[in-house]
């Protein structure tokens, strides 16, 4: 019985410890600087900091040579306005199971229609929410 009771312990121990030091899940914003692309980043970047510490969130201007150079490592490249790294990846999953790609402007009437991503800020979000759930 002792060694039960010992086991279940260092079972609980363990999780306790892995949910605390579990990192934070990582969002990097690598976007140009002009007025329209912050004007459609602005909800997103509310809803960030809303978050306070559940989230690391760090921002690169994409014109900038290690914008270039970050977006190059994802795998992108040519005129790309705005790319959500969520954990270091802009391609994710909805909880409905479809893809999507967090490139280039929401889709939303005012982003410019050329160059308009398939996704919405609460695309985003859901994919935050459901990280920061998990230890």
């Amino acid at each position: 019985m002792n060694a039960r009771r010992y086991f279940l312990a260092a079972i609980a121990a363990s999780f306790v410890a892995g949910t605390a030091l579990a990192a934070p899940p990582t969002v990097e914003i690598v976007a140009m600087s002009h007025p329209p692309v912050q004007a459609a980043l602005k909800p997103l970047r509310e809803w960030l900091a809303q978050q306070g510490g559940k989230l690391k969130v760090s921002e690169i201007d994409a014109e900038s040579a290690s914008g270039e150079k970050r977006l190059e490592a994802v795998g992108l490249k040519g005129h790309v306005p705005i790319v959500i790294l969520i954990d270091s990846q802009y391609r994710q999953q909805r909880k409905d199971g479809s893809k999507v790609a967090f490139v280039n402007f929401p889709a939303v009437k005012e982003s410019p229609a050329g160059i308009r991503g398939d996704w919405l800020t609460e695309d985003v979000e859901a994919v935050l929410i459901e990280r920061m759930k998990k230890p």
